[in-house]
């Protein structure tokens, strides 16, 4: 079968950056979609996307779909045809549709009787005459929140649409997509090749963009040149640009050029002075400039500007940049000036004109909630008290400064330089900016256990209140970032080693919201979403836990975070050991029994009663046990209690072998049922061994 390449680009004003990669993934796979349901699978494609443009190229495809085998089910031939061998109305009716008459039926035997068969080959559909749907159906599935309209048309797309080429090896595919004709003509460089390039094979594409239209089409590649464009200046300047910590500024740098040119900037040294992170925000948030640092890590007068130009005169360019940031740059400095006039906690009162929610009140308020509660925290784990109460109160301080409001994300970093400058301690500076991490997944932990206490206070404040308010994440929304919160407090539990309960913690953060809140009735609510994203966070983990044994441990609804992580980690153990299986089908076994039965979980235990020898066997294995265990368990060695647990599995196998639990002898029945209740509490107190029985 004849193949060609086939390239699809759409040519567009300059497209949202930060959108370009997903939108560009969302094209190809469309495309690809559309291809593969006409039989075409497994189609090498690479895909292009820069700032005015997306683009697949995808090689060999057959020129025309195969053969299609066309196969349909009439009515069954008792209904088909009357008592004289007639046809019926549903058989003629189905001939009809099928374009023959019902002599050219055929007839399809099946166990379930006998039916009307129509059976016929159809030529495929020219891969050319299809390819102008499939773009349509691959653009109107691309990921858009707010499409837009142009012009006098009716087109809407993320931008305006200016080209459009389909181009089946040397062949246009003629079609019009979002109003515009398609052709083999695209554009360049807006300013180094304003002129149309013809195009003239498909596979081709690439290198003529490279080599006349100065546009480097694929992101992947654009985004290296960058990457080595800095480098070059790294080592030129003995110095380093962080590209790991900064590949979202990568990306969206590749995403706004076309032709990546660096060039080396400087700002004035005298601001220095000002805390780096507000002069790297404002380079980077602002400006979309590449900060550089010395040897130890300390920010430099040096940046790197990513044209997307190739200018004659480059000085000029960097002129310009300079000449850009300065203001911005001394705006930071003002503000840090001026912020440091009076200390951090006369900020504090400013709070109480901010309202965090109409039914939640204020911001100051807030923090008076946070100050207790990180306060009561402090005290169950040992901490300072004091600290971590003024810790709470001053955690949003830098909110109500200059700095903050023009620089938002700097919030918790500039607190700590203004509680250092205000004579705060170095660990409550610290707690004031780490109460907000985690701030995404990956992030650090609050270090010390001032900061932990006011990042759980905070994080637990907000569950409680924004549930109290009606307002808790639904489906994908969340805006209050709950989901985030949540998660925070679990792994700062786990990963800080802290023995907290979260049902005590839910209850403490609610009795301090007013009554007419009703803080306590969601308390249950907000403890069920927080058990649910522990629940999701250890089935997603880079070596998952099995939703069995996550549902094992799950159901005996340990309530702190730290105590279900030694839990389900001695359980994974226990479940690769050889004894597991029997065990587990054991407990689901005895489970079972024990609900049908009904008996009274007071029911008591009469040695004198046991009879067969594999129950005295059994009795005497869990009277043994029982105090091992339980001293095990409170010390949190589950894994070496389930170690002795494994241990039984031949005591209990004999025992089902050898004994009927049901006896017709009430008083025998009811001991023997006794003692696998006595077994089923045993493993109890680690898990629900019975449901690793599902696995």
């Amino acid at each position: 079968m004849t193949v060609r390449d086939l390239l699809i680009e759409i040519g567009t004003e300059e497209l949202p950056p930060l959108a370009l990669k997903n939108l560009s993934a969302a094209f190809s796979k469309g495309v690809l979609k559309g291809l593969a349901e006409l039989g075409f699978n497994g189609l090498k494609s690479r895909s292009f996307a820069t700032p005015r443009r997306l683009a697949i190229l995808v090689e060999a495809v057959p020129e025309q779909q195969a053969e299609q085998a066309i196969e349909r089910r009439g009515p069954a031939v008792q209904a088909a045809f009357d008592s004289n061998g007639q046809p019926s109305k549903a058989a003629l009716g189905f001939a009809k549709s099928c374009g023959v008459s019902v002599e050219q039926l055929s007839r399809l035997k099946t166990d379930k009787g006998e039916w009307l068969h129509y059976a016929t080959k159809q030529a495929g559909k020219m891969t050319g005459d299809c390819v102008p749907g499939i773009v349509e159906q691959a653009l109107a599935a691309l990921p858009i929140p707010k499409r837009m309209r142009w012009g006098s048309g009716e087109a809407e797309f993320v931008r305006p649409v200016h080209w459009v080429v389909l181009l089946f090896g040397e062949q246009v595919i003629k079609a019009n997509i979002l109003d515009v004709a398609s052709a083999n003509q695209s554009f360049g460089h807006r300013f180094h090749h304003p002129d149309a390039i013809t195009h003239e094979t498909a596979a081709g594409y690439e290198t003529a963009l490279v080599e006349q239209a100065y546009v480097l089409p694929d992101f992947s590649a654009r985004r290296q040149r960058i990457e080595s464009l800095i480098r070059e200046q790294e080592q030129q300047l003995k110095v380093t640009a962080n590209l790991d910590r900064e590949s979202g500024l990568l990306d969206e740098v590749t995403a706004l050029v076309e032709w990546p040119v660096a060039l080396v900037c400087s700002f004035d040294e005298q601001f220095l002075h000002v805390p780096a992170e507000a002069l790297i925000s404002t380079m980077k948030d602002n400006q979309k400039y590449f900060p550089l640092y010395d040897k130890q890590g300390r920010l430099t007068r040096n940046f790197v500007v990513i044209s997307n130009l190739a200018s004659q005169d480059p000085e000029q360019i960097r002129l310009g940049n300079e000449r850009v940031v300065r203001p911005r740059l001394a705006d930071a400095e003002f503000f840090w000036d001026q912020d440091r006039k009076q200390p951090l906690s006369e900020f504090n009162s400013k709070l109480g004109d901010v309202i965090f929610h109409r039914k939640l009140g204020t911001v100051l308020e807030r923090v008076k909630r946070i100050s207790k509660l990180a306060a009561s925290i402090a005290r169950s784990i040992g901490a300072d008290e004091d600290a971590a109460a003024r810790a709470g109160l001053l955690c949003k301080a830098d909110l109500m400064t200059e700095m903050v409001f023009e620089f938002p994300k700097l919030q918790g970093v500039m607190g700590r330089y203004y509680a250092l400058h205000s004579g705060e301690s170095e660990q409550l500076a610290e707690a004031i900016e780490q109460h907000y991490w985690p701030r995404y997944a990956g992030d650090s932990l609050p270090e010390q256990d001032c900061a932990q206490c006011v990042a759980l206070a905070e994080k637990l404040d907000s569950l409680l209140g924004i549930f109290a308010a009606g307002e808790k994440p639904s489906g994908v929304r969340d805006p209050f970032a709950l989901r985030r919160a949540a998660l925070g407090v679990i792994k700062i539990l786990i990963e800080k080693q802290l023995a907290l309960d979260l049902q005590s913690l839910l209850n403490e953060a609610a009795a301090l919201y007013p009554a007419k809140l009703k803080a306590d009735k969601v308390a249950p609510a907000v403890l069920e979403f927080i058990l649910a994203r522990l629940k999701a966070e250890y089935e997603s983990l880079a070596e998952p836990f099995t939703p069995q044994q996550v549902a094992a441990v799950m159901a005996i609804r340990p309530m702190q975070p730290l105590d279900f992580d030694r839990r389900i980690r001695a359980v994974r153990t226990f479940n690769a050991m050889p004894q597991a299986e029997s065990l587990a089908a054991a407990n689901k076994r005895i489970a079972n029994i024990l609900k049908k039965a009904k008996i009274d979980k007071s029911l008591q235990l009469e040695k004198t009663v046991l009879t067969e020898a594999a129950e005295k066997k059994l009795y005497g294995a869990v009277e043994k046990l029982q105090p091992k265990i339980a001293s095990l368990c409170k010390a949190g060695k589950y894994q070496e209690a389930l170690g002795q647990l494994a241990d039984l599995r031949d005591t209990v196998d004999q025992f089902f072998d050898q004994v009927m639990v049901m006896a017709e002898d009430d008083k025998l029945r009811n001991n023997r049922l006794a003692l696998l209740q006595s077994l089923h509490l045993l493993f109890g107190q680690i898990a629900d061994i019975s449901l690793l029985q599902n696995q």
